[in-house]
């Protein structure tokens, strides 16, 4: 059996961080995304996927190669235009084979996060039951939100609804994005209108299959262990829930005086230098320099050739690759994209004085986050002064500059700078 991954989209809602690499690059406890989706593949004994890409589809290929690395052989595919799901995935057709003792390929969106052995349970109910497809669902809080599964009495799949109002969802249970399909699905895609929006849906196609024998089957997946990773809120989410998972290691060299309590996992080449406060689980890559005398709390992950100054403490944060955090410095429930370099005594602020929930601009449009902790989102290449003070939900586009003490209560486009200005009278004593 072969896997088809739908790696395509653009990861609007996750800006300014997806302004310089696809969502499915955002690391989490050091890996991409896609990453998990990839050895949860190998664990279901699924060793071929074509990725079908689209957005910064050369930085996926590049990343992850023929998949050697990974136990992997991988093939890509660009998609020229987005105009579906279903779209994306008709492209696939000649890549399974007719003559595929199961006439069947797994496919899933990857720009989930899941558990190792997602796939594996998608699978075997495929192959322990007579269906057209088979697909995973998870139990959601809020429906609105997501596509949800209307079944039949027998529980086969009838219908999948996309965003019901709460009190009109037809179950509780949300589309995980991972299917199992027979080459069937292909004639129903080349069956599907365009929607409204011009693009193929892949879900008017399960719809289709849904209308005849044998069914379209639902197997439910652990909610714990599934993340749609839609906006920066939900990424740190998905960092703590992989950080729990990772397995604890210490390398690198860890000076006389530091003190790691708990899950943590320092890569061979950093170093933790004395005086240094870790409290797991934390990841921390390859070359940082964390150090002398901070506080790293749990949930964070600090990327490659980080460096984090005296007197700093980071909390449940994100730190890519190559960002300095200033001696006297506080980051708390951020995430900073690379190359980024804070001045002494920045600080992150992340919580309201009133304790209402953080908003925080997606697109076009203010929303809740639902989350009463939120600090700063930085795209990469981002400088502040000293003293500078984000406000909570804050987001700053890449290669900003905010200058020293400015307190930042709005978002920042990418490439603008903001000074403070200020007016200074000197007046000489007489004597």
């Amino acid at each position: 059996m072969k896997a088809v991954i739908l790696a395509a989209g653009a990861g609007e809602r996750l800006q300014p961080l997806t302004a310089t690499r696809p969502k499915h690059l955002l690391k989490v406890a050091g890996k991409p995304l896609l990453q998990f989706s990839l050895e949860a593949l190998k664990y279901a004994e699924i060793t071929e996927a074509l990725l079908i890409t689209h957005y910064r589809g050369e930085d996926i290929e590049n990343y992850f190669g023929d998949g050697t690395k990974f136990g992997l052989k991988l093939s890509y595919i660009r998609q020229p235009q987005l105009l579906g799901t279903g779209n994306a995935a008709a492209m696939a057709e000649p890549f399974i084979d007719k003559d595929d003792k199961d006439d069947a390929f797994v496919l899933i969106y990857g720009d989930l996060l899941f558990g190792i052995e997602t796939i594996k349970t998608v699978v075997s109910k495929f192959r322990s039951a007579s269906a057209a497809a088979v697909m995973g669902v998870v139990a959601v809080d809020h429906p609105e939100n997501y596509g949800i599964i209307e079944q039949t009495p027998r529980g086969a799949v009838r219908r999948i609804v996309e965003k019901p109002q709460a009190n009109q969802a037809p179950s509780k249970f949300a589309n995980a994005g991972i299917y199992v399909f027979n080459r069937e699905v292909f004639d129903k895609l080349d069956q599907i209108k365009p929607s409204i929006r011009g693009e193929v849906e892949l879900t008017d196609a399960i719809g289709m299959l849904a209308e005849k024998d044998p069914p379209v089957l639902s197997v439910e997946l652990a909610g714990a262990d599934w993340f749609d990773v839609g906006r920066p809120g939900d990424l740190l989410d998905a960092n703590l829930w992989a950080l729990e998972r990772m397995e604890p290691c210490v390398l690198g060299k860890v000076e006389p005086g530091a003190h790691l309590i708990g899950r943590v996992r320092v890569a061979a080449s950093a170093r933790i230098r004395s005086g240094a406060y870790i409290e797991g689980p934390v990841f921390i890559d390859e070359e940082a320099d964390i150090g002398p005398n901070c506080y790293i709390r749990s949930g964070t992950s600090l990327g490659r050739k980080t460096r984090v100054g005296n007197a700093v403490e980071i909390k449940n944060s994100i730190i890519m690759d190559g960002t300095h955090v200033g001696h006297l410095s506080y980051v708390g429930d951020s995430i900073l994209g690379e190359q980024c370099n804070l001045g002494a005594g920045t600080i992150t602020a992340n919580l309201r004085f009133d304790n209402k929930n953080i908003e925080m601009q997606i697109k076009d449009k203010r929303i809740d986050t639902s989350r009463r902790k939120l600090g700063v989102i930085l795209g990469d290449n981002v400088k502040t002064g000293i003293s500078t003070l984000f406000m909570p939900g804050v987001k700053v586009g890449a290669n900003a500059w905010v200058g020293a003490n400015v307190i930042l209560k709005q978002d920042l486009p990418a490439n603008s700078t903001v000074q403070l200005k200020q007016t200074i009278e000197i007046n000489q004593k007489r004597n």
